[in-house]
């Protein structure tokens, strides 16, 4: 903020409701009056021009009635005004007023009035041109080096320049590549005209250019002016602004210092009549207007700016003089000679302020008063320090704008999932394969401890996991209420989950006293379904595929006992074996060893297994904490079913591969489609008809074709969503195998975990192949490297490649394996050790990723991979015949 202020002389509110630009402000003789005090000409866009002359008798209670000459109201919108020799065989000033679609010439006469109301003034009309175009902005000047008159200059909105010789049109000229109007100004010295085009660069175009052009009619004539032996209209010379211009200024009061002023949206520019750049000011604010007045040091400009922090700032050329603060936002300035004052600064907000100002201080006359000499009581000073900082303590402690985190939540939420299922079935699926689809009900408890407003509560669960409502509107909630919403959850798809867990979400609003519409906050609970929403009980199962034996240091258990809810409908009365049958087809059957401690699961689903076993280790530790068992200890012997797990990650990867291919074709007959369209265009539209030549049959066909590609495009992405489940349950297993394997630790199965599955869902532009193979690259590079050499390499690399869709997974199967072989033979997965990891000097200067070895103990990592097999071979089995015959087309 300035220190001085800017001096009220005159000021005047013009109308409500009205609104008023940078053009609609110009001051001069306009009356004619001979002595040489200008007058303030305005126009508003309602059609209302207002003509003042302020002076110091008139500052009286009169004020704004007395100094105001005339008001008339127009028809159109005024969105320009300008004073100057507009009339032929005349000297005297005339108003130029621009209308959207009219220009007109006035003549502001006054007469002596023989009583005391004063002068009486009239404008009356000289000429008129109705223009054909909507016009934005004008300029006038002595085009051609004519002395005696101006010409003026409008520009329309569709980019013609239209010149008018005071009351007889010359000729138009469109600009080339016009898009929108920008600020245009006559620049005498040069005879040439300056805009600044779309392309955000300052233009000079010469008169003499413009007059010799061809003329054009519209713009496509404009066009085509090269084809038919007319000269296309080229600017003079171009100058890159880089921004959009707000205004620009041909200062002409001295011909020593020849500049062009541009003011743009953050800079202002100065340039030479030849468009060389003399400076540029980068400016700290958002200008609004400007205007150069006269120096009166010789090679330098002066210029008043304003900007929209209601500052009038001065000047000269790139120093800044003098700031003054202003009562409003000007969006036009203009320095006027009013009778007793001269150089008084005109200033017009876009509401209709207009204000008289000048620039200066008062005189203070306020003097310091003396202090009576005292001895300071330094306990008195001592006991108001202590108030003051209890004051202080207390306002910080009561005014927080955050809230504060106290022991007790603001909310808390109970889920509960019913013991039994739902009867009747809310299931949108009622059966698969002949089995029922059951479902549960859940029920939330929300209870507020404070205030809470705008609460929402939102239910997610895993696919293909279902709920009958996801989203729930609390609104506000008082201090101790409580609201419960219930939900019913199924299975809705024809495979089993990867996890029988879900999560409560919810979002609310906690006020504070400076902030009463509260502050956003997230509450989350987690809940988990029962087995029995997925898998009913069945016979057990003798010949499988796949096969997992479970070890423990316990005796052997009741596995009816342990699965109570399963074990009512076995057949099996010993309680040695049970059988899931899930709905999707896939049986998993548990069998319990009767004399050792051994439990083996076994299916002809590899990852239908995983949510058997994750349930079986879950009972078995419930169990026996139940007992008072604490060494309880379960282990897996091994080993590792990778090879059953590359299985899964193959059909996922291969689905992946089809959807790209899928993308492509269909790219290729979308291309070959709109081409077909555009002959048949063509072909439609030419006066003297031809023969089709079959096209009609071939956009028949290729139509098909991409009817065809999508539906079988939509099928494989269902598939790849079933695949990804299935690979999560099967990384799942593999997660849980190596803990039991290992005896990992819950903080280095969670890493592994993040590890194998960093993704909750596949995207085209991210996989999980790629991410999994990135993540387990580097714990093979970190906290499983063989030598702390290659752990610090590791650490010292800035990046790595982009990830993309691998070509193959051979790479990314040696490397789980190399995980799983480093681990059993004690790596530690931890990510603490890379910190303690000192970088040897020659290894920090390494920058370039490649130049560093990705994994030592991998071969065949640089060795030259297969292609991948043909589009068409892979799409020969989708396609029907229809589409195979418009392949040969």
């Amino acid at each position: 903020m300035s220190l001085f202020k800017a001096r009220d002389w005159w000021s005047a509110a013009l109308g409500e409701g009205e609104e008023f630009d940078q053009g609609c402000l110009c001051v001069g003789d306009v009356d004619n009056s001979g002595t040489g005090h200008d007058k303030i000409v305005v126009g508003s866009y309602m059609g209302m021009l207002r003509i003042f002359s302020p002076n110091a008798n008139k500052l009286s209670d009169g004020g704004t009635a007395d100094a105001q000459l005339l008001e008339v109201q127009l028809q159109n919108a005024i969105i320009q005004v300008e004073v100057g020799k507009f009339v032929s065989c005349s000297d005297l000033l005339h108003l130029a007023v621009l209308h959207p679609r009219k220009l007109s010439v006035y003549t502001a006469t006054g007469t002596s009035g023989n009583v005391e109301h004063g002068d009486q003034y009239q404008l009356k009309l000289v000429y008129e041109h109705n223009l054909q175009r909507t016009a934005c902005n004008m300029t006038y000047g002595t085009f051609g080096g004519v002395t005696g008159h101006h010409s003026l200059c409008i520009q329309s909105m569709d980019g013609m320049l239209m010149f008018f010789e005071q009351d007889s049109y010359s000729f138009g000229r469109f600009l080339p590549g016009f898009l929108l109007p920008g600020p245009l100004v006559y620049n005498p010295r040069t005879d040439s005209f300056l805009t600044v085009s779309s392309a955000r660069q300052l233009e000079g175009y010469k008169y003499e250019t413009l007059a010799v052009a061809t003329d054009a009619e519209s713009r496509q004539d404009s066009d085509l002016l090269p084809k038919t032996g007319g000269k296309r209209l080229t600017p003079d010379w171009t100058f890159v602004l880089g921004e959009q211009a707000l205004d620009i200024s041909v200062p002409s009061f001295s011909h020593s210092s020849s500049s062009i002023l541009v003011l743009g949206e953050r800079n202002l520019f100065c340039l030479r009549d030849n468009g060389q750049i003399r400076f540029m000011k980068k400016l700290e604010f958002n200008p609004s207007c400007f205007l150069p007045y006269i120096s009166v040091k010789d090679g330098t400009t002066n210029l008043l700016l304003g900007n929209h922090n209601n500052m009038l700032l001065v000047y000269q050329d790139v120093t800044l003089k003098w700031a003054a603060q202003l009562p409003l936002v000007p969006v036009a300035v203009r320095v006027a000679n009013l009778p007793e004052l001269k150089g008084v600064v005109v200033s017009l907000s876009s509401d209709g302020h207009l204000l008289c100002s000048y620039m200066g201080t008062d005189p203070s006359f306020f003097s310091t008063p003396k202090v009576d000499a005292r001895e300071a009581d330094y306990e008195q000073i001592d006991a108001e320090m202590k108030k003051l900082q209890k004051f202080i303590r207390e306002a910080t402690r009561t005014q927080d704008i955050l809230p504060k985190s106290d022991a007790v939540d603001d909310l808390s939420v109970k889920t509960t999932v019913s013991s039994c299922l739902d009867t009747p079935s809310q299931a949108l699926i009622q059966d698969i394969d002949g089995l029922p689809v059951p479902s549960v009900t859940v029920q939330v408890k929300v209870k507020a401890n404070s205030v809470l407003q705008s609460a929402k509560l939102s239910v997610c669960v895993q696919p293909p996991l279902a709920v009958t409502q996801d989203q729930f509107v609390l609104e506000s909630m008082g201090v101790g209420s409580t609201k419960e919403v219930a939900f019913s959850a199924f299975l809705n798809g024809q495979y089993p989950p990867a996890d029988l867990t879900g999560d409560i979400v919810v979002s609310y609003s906690a006020p504070t006293e400076l902030n009463p519409k509260g502050v956003p906050r997230v509450l989350q609970s987690r809940f988990s379904l029962p087995l029995a929403l997925v898998c009913v009980p069945s016979s057990p199962a003798k010949n499988t595929k796949f096969k997992i034996t479970v070890d423990t240091n316990q005796p052997p258990v009741d596995i009816s006992s342990i699965f109570r809810e399963f074990s009512t409908k076995t057949e099996d009365k010993d309680g040695n074996s049970l059988a899931f049958q899930f709905l999707s087809g896939a049986k998993v059957t548990v069998l319990a060893s009767k004399t050792s401690q051994r439990y083996r699961i076994q299916s002809d689903s590899f990852e239908d297994m995983w949510l058997v076993v994750k349930e079986l280790v879950q009972r078995f530790d419930q169990h026996f904490s139940k007992l008072g068992i604490k060494d309880f200890k379960k282990s897996f012997s091994g080993p590792m079913p990778l090879q059953e797990y590359f299985l899964s990650v193959d059909n996922h990867f291969q689905l992946r591969v089809s959807a790209q291919q899928y993308q492509d074709l269909l790219s290729e007959r979308a291309v070959q489609f709109r081409a077909i369209q555009r002959r048949l265009l063509t072909r439609f539209k030419d006066k003297t008809p031809a023969p089709l030549q079959n096209l009609d049959k071939l956009l028949d066909a290729t139509y098909n074709q991409v009817i065809a590609l999508a539906e079988a495009a939509e099928e494989n992405r269902a598939l790849l969503e079933q695949a990804f489940v299935r690979l999560r349950s099967s990384t799942h297993l593999l997660v849980l195998l190596l803990s039991l394997w290992q005896g990992l630790t819950p903080d280095q199965t969670a890493i592994l975990e993040a590890t194998l599955l960093p993704l909750l869902q596949d995207t085209p532009q991210l996989g999980w192949e790629e991410s999994c193979d990135a993540a387990v690259s580097h714990l093979l590079r970190s906290c499983l490297s063989r030598s702390p050499k290659d752990q610090a390499t590791s650490l010292a690399q800035a990046g790595g490649p982009v990830l993309g869709l691998p070509q193959d997974t051979n790479r990314l199967k040696k490397h789980i394996a190399l995980l799983c072989d480093r681990i059993g033979k004690g790596g530690r997965l931890t990510l603490a050790s890379e910190a303690n990891v000192q970088i040897p000097a020659q290894i920090q200067n390494l920058a370039a990723p490649g130049g560093v070895e990705p994994i030592a103990e991998v071969s065949g990592d640089g060795e030259d991979l297969e292609p991948p097999q043909e589009m068409t071979k892979f799409i020969k089995k989708k396609l029907s015949k229809k589409v195979k015959k418009v392949e040969q087309l």
